[in-house]
């Protein structure tokens, strides 16, 4: 999976914007633009909202190229049930690759839905 600062380079490039043009359109400076496609920053929900209009893509497509963890959300999983904090350590112990635990997910999600359906 491409980053999301990857990506937008990306859709910048395919729409030949600059990243002083871009920058100017977001209202930000070009070298938090910089920043942010070499994924030292990450945007506001207010700048990325702008950076998918200006884009011509949804905020959600944007977001699913966010790679950070979700830390905050971990912390609080794990402190409501230690069980989530003996799994995660579980998984990065036995070697699973991110695409491993991906599919996994995956596979669960589709497993619930097709339950909930019968």
């Amino acid at each position: 999976m491409m980053a999301m600062g990857q990506y937008l380079r990306e859709l910048r490039d395919k729409r030949d914007l600059s990243l002083r043009e871009f920058a100017k359109k977001l209202g930000c400076s070009a070298a938090f633009v910089s920043d942010v496609e070499l994924g030292r920053r990450y945007p506001s929900e207010d700048v990325l909202s702008n950076m998918a209009r200006i884009l011509g893509v949804t905020v959600a497509d944007l977001k699913s190229h966010d790679v950070r963890a979700p830390i905050e959300e971990i912390k609080r999983v794990t402190a409501n049930d230690p069980r989530y904090a003996v799994a995660f350590r579980t998984i990065i112990d036995s070697g699973v690759t991110p695409d491993q635990l991906m599919r996994l997910a995956k596979q669960s999600h589709d497993e619930g839905l097709a339950k909930k359906k019968k």
